[in-house]
């Protein structure tokens, strides 16, 4: 007795025998049997006590029973029907006798509630157990569904006949109705009967008293639900196919994803290959491939961890010829079954000798290759293997597979869709955006650009451009949208803001000029559309900084605003009027004006560095600060603490463009202004305090020209500018820059002198000495400069 049985188990006389044929256990119920006590025939070979010295023979299935002749101690012989069971490897495997003792059942009396039951007719397996949980009494449909015959039976307990642990655990729960009395119904499906692979049945316990209302057994009601649980079990592959399949657009993590869910749900091992893309970037071709033809293995997934070691291994190609199934399902286009039994197995693995000995080492026993296509367009084959399962595929799983692999199909060539574009917007916005800043005397900028880690590449850049009178402006904004519009949209407005840089717009009128510009791209993008509303927004902020005041003049449109960092204080926010989206139209932008230190560092950034869905934008801002207050040595490593403090789990959802600039004040000594009468014989003496100021400054080599280019733009701004007139000069290590101020708003123009003029010479010649020259408008008129290499005069 024990918990789990808490009846006389000697009712049933059992044993157990190795697989050498020595008996290893003998129950209280055999030597009822048999007269034998334990210690005299335990460790002793099982055939010794089989009637007339006939050997013993164990049975090839698991279980199987039959009548033996026994020879009792005594020396009669005892013929019995005899159950035998092989026991699970981790019991042992060894194989287990049982039969019950003549008599088995309780002896019952007329009218007993256990006789009232109609077992024949009932269509459904039913078994009848008494208070022992004994066998009383079964249908036919019952004795079918185990496989063995009823009468010989009777008197063993269900985990006796069934021999598995399922069976085990079905009367547990008769025990349980047994000592309640309430009905209960097992819910798992558990696999019964000769063919147990084939079947699944969901048992039904009830109790069965007497008139008294006396529990007096259970009643056990078999009912086949092969039909639903297999229909049950395909529409959960092909609802976790929908789910668990495509969670990325990377084509190696969605073809593992189509193994991993249909193993073991579907198989033991399934392997997938891809064709590998056109070297061209084309498309791949419509319609069944032709082979031979080179597959690559993308994907792998075992039942058993490490077994089987992949013939292929993952990134390798492999060519499979017609004579292969992976072969015959991509020549025709359909799924191709082979099955060991049929013979087929072998012809078909005969292309590959190594594959052919896995075959028979794992015992693999059926094969399916089913081809992955998606669009008209075969991308691969997807193998699927059993060799655990005992069962062949059937038409179900066929089905079965041809919808989880198709599903696969869709997300596999959307994955290598959006691959082909992400790296065509990729190398579109590197061509696009500043390979190496320049190096100017105003600033020392750093900057970085990380593409979306799933959302692909957008349309975030950066700039700094040069301007004149030593100004640089530093530029940071972001296109509505990701892909290749984006990146190429990207490219027209970083066009636009340096031909407006050129023309030394302030900031906020800059911006009205680009909001024009978004605007009319917007409105081109609906043209194509073809009455489709095709949106194009941006957001941006504009900073000038100019070394010499050592201010910055900033505005934004619908941007972050910049972080500043003192040379000795925390990283503080710069609070900038707000501004509308590029491409809203009809609202005015707004300017800021700081007076910073030398060695203040700005931190222009892109919305992406900051906002993700697992945390707002203030936290992000905090992140961010922190990473800044850290102080590293250079801006290359700012750049790079800042995106390692930044970056949340799993990448950022959006594109990010991160740009600082440390700045610089250009030293008083290397500017030097005058103010200019406005008389043309005074040209002279100011010609000559140039000259002596290069002296000064030991750029002598430059007098020659800076006295003719001078000379030029001063008599110009005498003749046709509007007094107050000033002179100023600057220069650093490599330029010298002339720049001539009026209060005229008249800006002046190249044009070719013909022979007989007496003038119109000077700005070409000016422009013939310079590196560069231009006009800029100012709020009290008009500056005219030359910049002039002093590289080049040394």
């Amino acid at each position: 007795m024990s918990p789990a049985y808490p009846f006389d188990e000697a009712a049933t006389a059992r044993a157990v025998v190795d697989a050498h044929g020595v008996l290893v256990e003998w129950s209280e119920g055999a030597r009822r049997l048999l007269g034998w006590a334990p210690e005299e025939v335990v460790s002793r070979p099982a055939a010794t006590l089989l009637a007339g010295g006939a050997p013993l023979t164990l049975p090839e299935d698991d279980r199987s029973g039959g009548t033996l002749a026994l020879r009792h101690r005594d020396g009669h012989t005892v013929s019995v029907w005899v159950l035998a069971h092989r026991r699970p490897p981790e019991d042992g495997g060894d194989w287990l006798l049982v039969t019950p003792l003549e008599g088995g059942p309780l002896p019952v009396q007329d009218d007993h509630p256990l006789d009232r039951v109609l077992l024949t007719q009932s269509p459904c397996a039913v078994a009848i157990y008494d208070e022992r949980l004994r066998l009383h009494s079964m249908n036919d449909a019952m004795a079918e569904a185990l496989g063995v015959p009823g009468e010989p039976m009777r008197g063993l307990r269900l985990s006796e006949i069934g021999g598995r642990p399922h069976s085990m655990d079905i009367e547990a729960q008769m025990l349980r109705v047994l000592t309640t009395g309430r009905g209960h119904d097992v819910q798992t499906y558990i696999p019964m009967g000769s063919d147990s692979s084939s079947h699944a049945w969901l048992a039904r316990i009830s109790p069965i008293t007497d008139d008294e209302g006396r529990v007096r057994g259970v009643c056990v009601a078999a009912h086949d639900f092969t039909e639903q649980y297999r229909a049950r079990e395909r529409l959960q592959l092909v609802n976790e196919a929908s789910v668990r399949i495509g969670t990325t657009l990377d084509v190696t993590l969605t073809a593992q994803e189509l193994a991993d869910v249909c193993v073991p749900a579907l198989a033991d091992f399934v392997s997938v290959d891809l064709v590998d893309p056109p070297e061209d970037g084309g498309e791949l071709p419509i319609g069944p491939l032709t082979v031979p033809t080179a597959l690559r293995r993308v994907a792998h997934r075992s039942v058993r961890p490490g077994d089987p070691d992949p013939v292929v291994p993952a990134g390798q190609c492999e060519v499979y010829p017609a004579a292969s199934p992976q072969g015959a399902s991509l020549l025709s286009g359909q799924p191709i079954v082979v099955a060991k039994a049929s013979g087929e197995l072998e012809t078909w693995l005969a292309w590959h000798p190594e594959l052919g000995r896995r075959v028979e080492r794992l015992g693999i026993h059926a094969v399916m290759s089913v081809p992955i296509r998606a669009r008209g367009v075969t991308l691969g084959v997807a193998v699927f293997t059993r060799f655990d399962q005992p069962a062949a595929f059937m038409p179900d799983d066929v089905l079965l597979a041809e919808e989880v692999t198709a599903r696969a199909a869709v997300c596999i060539d959307n994955a290598r869709r959006y691959s082909r574009e992400r790296e065509t917007a990729l190398a579109l916005q590197r061509s696009l955006l500043p390979r190496t800043l320049p190096r100017t005397a105003a600033v020392q900028a750093a900057s970085r650009y990380l593409p979306a880690a799933r959302a692909g590449v957008g349309g975030d850049w950066f700039d700094v451009i040069p301007l004149s009178g030593m100004r640089v402006a530093l530029v940071v904004g972001d296109v509505l949208g990701h892909g290749v519009r984006a990146s190429a949209t990207m490219g027209r407005l970083r066009t636009a803001v340096r031909t407006l840089a050129d023309i030394d717009l302030a900031p906020d009128e800059l911006l009205t000029h680009l909001d024009d510009v978004v605007a009319r791209m917007s409105d081109e993008a609906d043209a194509e559309g073809e009455g489709r509303p095709a949106e194009v927004g941006a957001s941006c902020l504009y900073a000038v900084y100019d070394p010499v005041s050592r201010r910055c003049v900033l505005a934004r449109a619908g941007h972050p605003s910049p972080v500043l960092l003192p040379p000795d204080g925390p990283p503080l926010r710069i609070e900038l009027p707000p501004g509308p989206p590029l491409g809203v139209g009809g609202l005015p932008f707004e300017s800021a004006e700081l007076d910073l230190r030398e060695g203040s560092v700005l931190a222009f950034y892109t919305s992406g560095l900051i906002e993700h869905r697992a945390r707002d934008a203030d936290a992000g801002h905090r992140l961010l600060c922190e990473a800044l207050a850290e102080r590293a040595g250079s801006l290359e490593a700012a750049c790079d603490r800042v995106l390692h403090s930044v970056v949340p789990t799993g990448g950022f959802a959006d594109d990010v463009a991160l740009l600082l600039a440390r700045t610089r004040g250009l030293p008083t000594c290397r500017v030097a202004t005058w103010d200019i009468p406005a008389d043309p014989s005074l040209v002279a003496p100011i010609r000559k305090q140039v000259l002596d100021q290069l002296d000064g400054w030991r750029l002598s080599l430059a007098a020659f020209t800076t006295e003719l280019v001078v000379s030029e733009l001063v008599t110009n701004a005498i003749r046709y500018g509007t007094p107050p007139i000033r002179l100023r000069l600057i220069h650093d290590d490599t330029h010298l820059i002339c720049e001539v101020s009026d209060t005229s708003s008249t800006a002046p123009h190249l044009r070719r002198a013909r022979t007989w003029d007496e003038g119109g010479r000077g700005l070409l010649l000016v422009a013939q000495l310079t590196q560069r020259w231009g006009s800029r408008h100012t709020a009290e008129g008009k500056t005219i400069w030359a910049e002039l290499s002093l590289r080049e005069e040394e």
